[in-house]
């Protein structure tokens, strides 16, 4: 019995290859394991679980739309994504978004009862969620995002939360088969990235802070009218009146000292780009930043980044010194600083409003002298 869901399994797979090489090459890095515990299938994030008599029940095409929705769930990092947020909720934004892009594809069809929403499936999962928050609750009980792995299949595990090492292990691990998988697609004349997926690695690699927020914080003229605003209004421009008539300036500070590796160096160019485009009248200045501030480098929203500098150890106190004097002369302005958070600090503390975005693992928030503190991950980027 198990060896012939293991043949149907494997035949899909070899089918995936001629479909689609960018699929393929993402189902390569599962491990598919039976398991009696689930009804159809689902994923912890890293492996594919499957039940063999409901795989045995559906026509060729299903079984390959199943094992490629459970694929693309660990593929787009479902599972991490989902940080704090209600899982059954999210499991059905998840699905919404993953049933939407497979229905796009001819080759593949999804077994009954599959959730769809045209309205919604071109969104990320993140906006659905918030917008099925608002709707009554569907009642759905075919969960497939999975908390651990099931305890009859070998290394079935018990951890119900996904710690932070197991989390940057399942990120590099799919970032790696994104990356292959776009090359292996680019290089075949059959071959092409989806626009469903595209718009999802899209999504993977945009800046991780709501910038439009953050800044909207800092830039209003009267600090008290940002307390009780609804966040999404920011995505659709209502609040950008009261800023419309205002040249705004942003200091941004990128820490380049000998801490700070390739890798966190292209996650901080990934924020200052979200950065840039958040407002469209906004004015930024670029210094990278190590025991000396090099700048101002003058950037829009369209700019290119000039190459880094630095290398040495950490201070923070030039980049402020560097922009004391025309700070001064800005009526709406804010200082940014991305970094590990290790450096000596100017004392006495500038009066300049000061957001740190610092690296996971970095210095305690509570060891900042002065401004606020945002983390972000570090996780290896494609």
């Amino acid at each position: 019995m198990t060896t012939t869901a293991q043949n149907l399994i494997s035949a899909s797979i070899l089918r995936l290859r001629m479909k689609s090489p960018f699929f393929a090459t993402l189902a390569m890095f599962a491990k598919f394991s039976p398991t009696q515990e689930i009804f159809t299938a689902a994923t912890d994030g890293k492996d594919i679980f499957y039940n063999e008599d409901f795989i045995r029940s559906l026509p060729t095409k299903q079984i390959d739309g199943l094992l490629l929705h459970e694929v693309l769930h660990a593929a787009l990092l479902h599972i991490p994504r989902r940080g704090t947020r209600e899982p059954e909720l999210w499991n059905i934004a998840a699905d919404i978004v993953i049933n939407g892009m497979i229905a796009q594809e001819s080759n593949f069809e999804l077994p009954a009862g599959g959730l769809r929403d045209s309205a919604l499936e071109n969104f990320t999962v993140e906006e659905v969620y918030e917008i099925l928050q608002k709707r009554p609750r569907l009642q759905f009980t075919d969960l497939d995002l999975l908390n651990q792995a099931p305890s009859d299949v070998p290394g079935g595990s018990t951890t119900v939360v996904l710690s932070a090492s197991a989390k940057a292990e399942l990120e590099s691990h799919w970032r790696n088969a994104l990356q292959q998988a776009r090359v292996i697609a680019q290089s075949s004349k059959a071959g092409k990235i989806p626009l469903g997926i595209q718009r999802e690695l899209d999504r993977l690699t945009s800046p991780q802070l709501d910038w439009r927020s953050y800044l909207w914080r800092y830039l209003t003229q009267t600090p008290n009218d940002f307390r009780d605003f609804d966040r999404r209004f920011i995505g659709q421009g209502l609040y950008l009146e009261t800023l419309s008539g205002e040249s705004v300036k942003v200091y941004v500070a990128i820490d380049t000292s000998g801490s700070i590796d390739n890798q966190i160096l292209r996650i901080f160019l990934s924020e200052v780009r979200g950065i840039l485009d958040a407002y469209p009248h906004l004015k930024c200045d670029l210094y990278y930043a190590d025991a000396a501030a090099y700048g101002p480098y003058e950037l829009e929203s369209d700019s290119k980044f000039p190459p880094p500098e630095g290398g040495g150890g950490t201070s923070f106190v030039p980049f402020f010194q560097a922009i004391k004097a025309d700070q001064q002369e800005q009526l709406s302005s804010l200082c940014i600083y991305l970094t590990d958070g290790y450096g000596d600090f100017p004392a006495p503390s500038p009066a300049a409003p000061t957001l740190w975005v610092v690296i996971a693992g970095g210095l305690e928030s509570a060891e900042f002298p002065f401004g606020e503190v945002v983390r972000i991950d570090c996780f290896a980027d494609t």
